[in-house]
């Protein structure tokens, strides 16, 4: 019998176990299940070998497992409990970044000018990506100013990160026409995302 793909990336636990043992009890004999965390990975296999299937997985260059599973001859007849096939997986924290100014350091503004935009190109290369990030006081100059940042802020909104600038700062530095990223923001809501956050990160 040839083999059956599962494709089970973003099921949560205990589908993908679930899905497997109905692949299983339907006749399958080789299958191959495709899971995107490492609770899954570890559920699929502890379920396969508790049924006496041979089983073993690979990673995959995306961060996704393959499974190969080869049923048994004579399979297990252990009562599945979908309980014991769950898995709660670690949520990543809430990241809000704080620009207040154009300048990263004390010293060179010159320099300062450039660290900050490396600092701002190099946030879409951590994970996990902040929720948000803010820009108040002279840190609006980088959402209305050429430079290398723009770029890396417009590739971080469209990752889905929030980019907020303090509108009476804009105003201060007469740049609210000149805004190229983000949105105009208050301090009602740059207050709001820092009480949610569960971390602030700064460069300065």
């Amino acid at each position: 019998m040839s083999q059956i793909t599962l494709d089970c990336i973003g099921l949560a636990c205990p589908q993908p176990v679930l899905r497997v043992k109905d692949a299983l009890e339907q006749g399958a004999r080789r299958l191959e299940v495709l899971v995107d965390n490492e609770a899954s990975k570890n559920n699929v296999l502890r379920f396969a070998r508790s049924q006496g299937h041979a089983a073993d997985s690979v990673d995959r260059p995306d961060g996704c497992f393959a499974i190969a599973i080869t049923a048994a001859a004579e399979p297990g007849t252990q009562a599945v409990d979908p309980a014991a096939y769950r898995c709660d997986l670690p949520t990543s924290p809430r990241l809000v970044y704080v620009i207040s100014s154009d300048s990263m350091g004390r010293g060179s503004e010159e320099l300062g000018w450039a660290l900050l935009q490396t600092y701002i190109q190099t946030i879409k290369e951590i994970r996990p990506l902040p929720a948000t990030i803010l820009f108040y006081n002279s840190g609006v100059k980088l959402v209305a100013t050429e430079s290398g940042a723009l770029d890396a802020l417009r590739q971080l909104q469209a990752l889905g990160v929030d980019i907020l600038a303090c509108g009476t700062c804009l105003d201060f530095f007469q740049l609210k026409s000149a805004i190229q990223v983000g949105q105009i923001s208050n301090m009602y809501d740059i207050m709001n995302a820092m009480a949610s956050a569960d971390k602030l990160v700064s460069p300065f």
